[in-house]
């Protein structure tokens, strides 16, 4: 069983993109889709429900593309997967079970905390992976 589906995962992608352009220049679908690995057809789909959640806007034209709507520290990882998977729950069924009902009460808190991080903590896992790597001649 997965908790995010290729939507989460594939969105979550093109978002970290986006964040690692760091222009006002609006990034190209194909090149959102080459970097990130998702095909071009779906992508759009993602960027679509993006863009109708607040977190990315799209300009038109031959220089045309999508930016981050907000800085990346305003945009949180909670927020992107909401806008594509829905609601984060561990599950959706009524328990009425009252000790079944509290420990999914609870999962679910913790659930929605592991991604109450914003996007620009993807620089400190770059950062960690930066240090990992040794070079030697």
């Amino acid at each position: 069983m997965s908790l995010l589906s290729t939507k989460g995962t594939y969105g979550l992608s093109a978002m970290y993109q986006l964040f690692l352009s760091k222009t006002n220049k609006p990034v190209q679908i194909k090149d959102i889709s080459t970097s990130a690995e998702i095909p071009q057809n779906y992508l759009e789909q993602l960027l679509i429900m993006l863009r109708q959640a607040g977190l990315v806007t799209s300009v038109r034209g031959a220089h045309g593309g999508y930016l981050l709507a907000k800085s990346p520290n305003d945009i949180l990882i909670k927020d992107i997967l909401v806008a594509l998977e829905g609601n984060l729950s561990i599950t959706e069924l009524e328990v009425k079970n009252p000790i079944l009902k509290a420990f999914y009460e609870e999962r679910n808190a913790k659930l929605q905390e592991i991604f109450n991080i914003p996007l620009s903590e993807f620089e400190v896992y770059a950062q960690r992976l930066n240090s990992q790597l040794n070079y030697s001649i």
